[in-house]
């Protein structure tokens, strides 16, 4: 398992943000109000990510990684690497379902009064996926250990291919 690709995000985005545009095409007119509370729930998930990887950070930093009071186990930071690959690629799926919801609402904005409202939430859902995203690679980065240089190198050198 290697680290996130940002491009792999960025395609996904713009998966999601085609599938989703083609689908408020034919369902906006039974989409609830979009308020600016759509999105904040992400927000709340990307600042526990954030400063969760600074905490980890800080250990790995100062060899406080290990079994024992006052350590930070290894499985937990194996699992929040889990957490942060799955954080930016729930983000980036997120952000591209509101990138096409916005595609939709923004042509519409001043011809339709509905879209107009709508837009205002979907803008602040769309940026608090964006932190979502940024918070999962932060918090992927926090975890690699201090001798960590290269991500591409082979974990197990000299293993038979």
């Amino acid at each position: 398992m290697g680290p996130t690709r940002v491009r792999d995000l960025a395609a996904a985005t713009a998966v999601a943000a085609v599938i989703g545009y083609l689908l408020v095409i034919s369902l906006y007119r039974w989409f609830p109000p979009i308020t600016a509370w759509s999105g904040i729930s992400l927000l709340a998930v990307a600042v526990a990510i954030a400063v969760w990887g600074q905490f980890v950070r800080r250990r790995i930093a100062d060899g406080k990684v290990g079994v024992g009071a006052g350590r930070l186990h290894p499985l937990a930071v194996a699992r929040s690497v889990l957490i942060a690959k799955a954080s930016a690629w729930v983000g980036a799926l997120v952000l591209g379902w509101w990138t096409g919801v916005l595609g939709y609402l923004l042509p519409r904005r001043d011809t339709v009064r509905v879209a107009g409202e709508d837009t205002g939430g979907a803008v602040v859902a769309a940026v608090c996926a964006l932190v979502l995203v940024a918070a999962g690679l932060w918090l992927q980065y926090c975890c690699k250990s201090p001798d960590d240089q290269n991500d591409t190198a082979d974990p197990l050198p000299g293993a038979a291919d």
